[in-house]
């Protein structure tokens, strides 16, 4: 671990725990959260509805995670974090067990185990989620956060590209029982060592008060308010609305209806990630000069291309194969424009004092809506038949309602007022996760002890 060489870096070293957190973590939720889970569910014949609602869990749970926060006062930051990322884990021992029970015969109630198992899974780290990012914030000192949150997102990514590669290997030389048992024992594992690198930091100080009588005294005027907020609020809940069903779907279609392999379907999920880091990297040093602006009407430009070519392919498989990999690439491109250029244009609307409670609104409100999306339409997609499949006439509608919603988005967008001016980060290093950790700024509430002269053990 050559950065964390106190020659190489010495200042980040008494934190390196929490980065090798970051690491072990995406090593978990890559597979519990990710398209290994969805080709689990294909694998056990789940239909289109059970998948979204297995995908959806931690969009829905949002609301848990702001709640959450109420406990910090009594547990503090790392009793509850422990206590969410320790038992999360434990609910990948379910897949783990239904891969030995199922190889070979249909299990009926293997299904709503899965989707038992997930809930709890999504449950927990909810809870957790609600501390660790601000449990961290405060502990790192400012002089070196970018570049903790600069590694830890290098970590995290390096964690969850390395284990789609493992995944796709497993899949290409294994049974499909065996590769999935590999696969939870890996996320496991992972769990278990993020768990023991977090027992290793010291704790902060507690908070005294949490003032959530003003969350819900102010939150409804910021929601239905006139204002730029309110516009782009309902903006960004159309976007996840539409581009939320879009990844578990995909994989859902190419392993039931298309007939690609897992390994295949693995491989194009690595270049979803390869198109967040592209489009960061392009947008990187211009994001202050050009504004946010430009770089969400054009993730809402891509999306839109992306709508179209599936609908375009969907009736020619062949031609559909050729063109995934541009496909991916696309989808990822579109999500590192809007969630970099989101957390630059939310910075600019919302006041420089007591942003928390707007940003932590933005991001739950939205997360927790888009969560019913792949719910609602995996009650459409799903075929008819008691073989898992999709309904490709209801995924025809699916991308044309898309297309017409990213186009209806690109001209909201431009209504938008903006300054272009150079704004400080909401969340360095956020361009992996979808919403969730911005939620945590709704901690920036608490009203907090004053702070000991020393700061974290730095030996």
């Amino acid at each position: 671990m050559l950065p964390f060489h106190p020659k190489s870096d010495p200042e980040l070293r008494p934190y390196r725990h929490g980065l090798y957190f970051a690491f072990f973590n995406a090593l978990n939720w890559q597979v519990g959260a990710g398209t290994p889970t969805v080709l689990f569910m294909e694998y056990l014949g789940a239909n289109a509805f059970e998948v979204g609602l297995v995908f959806a869990w931690t969009y829905l749970l949002t609301p848990v995670q702001v709640l959450s926060t109420a406990l910090l006062p009594k547990l503090g930051f790392k009793r509850l974090t422990m206590a969410g990322w320790g038992v999360r884990g434990w609910f990948l021992l379910v897949p783990l067990v239904l891969c030995f029970l199922v190889e070979g015969v249909r299990v009926p109630w293997a299904i709503g185990a899965m989707v038992g198992a997930m809930f709890f899974y999504s449950l927990s780290r909810a809870v957790g989620a609600a501390a660790i990012t601000t449990w961290l914030y405060a502990l790192v000192p400012a002089e070196v956060r970018g570049r903790y949150w600069s590694t830890d997102q290098i970590m995290a990514g390096s964690a969850a590209v390395g284990s789609l590669a493992v995944c796709s290997a497993l899949f290409a030389v294994l049974p499909g029982a065996g590769a999935f048992f590999i696969q939870y024992l890996i996320a496991i594992t992972g769990a278990l060592v993020a768990w023991y690198a977090l027992n290793k930091l010291p704790d902060v100080e507690k908070p005294k008060t949490l003032p959530l009588s003003q969350v819900l005294a102010e939150s409804p005027r910021l929601m239905f308010r006139p204002g730029t907020f309110r516009s782009y609020l309902w903006l960004s809940t159309l976007f996840y609305l539409l581009s939320t069903p879009l990844a578990p779907f995909f994989a859902y279609y190419l392993k039931t209806t298309a007939g690609f392999t897992a390994a295949h379907i693995m491989l194009c999920t690595m270049l979803h990630y390869v198109g967040v880091i592209l489009a960061n990297g392009y947008m990187r040093s211009r994001l202050d000069r050009i504004g946010a602006k430009p770089f969400l009407r054009l993730s809402f430009s891509i999306y839109g291309l992306l709508a179209a070519g599936w609908w375009v392919l969907l009736p020619w498989p062949v031609a559909l194969r050729w063109a995934l990999p541009v496909l991916y690439l696309l989808m990822g491109a579109g999500a590192g424009c809007f969630i970099s250029a989101n957390l630059n244009y939310l910075a600019k609307i919302v006041p420089d004092e007591n942003r928390a409670l707007p940003v932590a609104l933005h991001s739950a409100f939205v997360a927790f809506v888009a969560g019913f999306s792949p719910v609602l339409w995996g009650l459409v997609l799903r075929g008819d038949t008691a073989v898992p499949s999709v309904d490709l006439a209801v995924f025809q509608v699916f991308f044309a309602v898309s297309f017409t919603g990213f186009a209806v988005s690109i001209i909201w967008a431009g209504r938008l007022p903006e300054q272009v001016r150079h704004v400080e980060p909401l969340l360095e290093g956020g361009w992996l996760m979808l919403p969730f950790r911005a939620v945590t700024y709704l901690i920036n509430l608490i009203e907090w002890p004053p702070r000991k002269p020393d700061g974290p053990d730095k030996s």
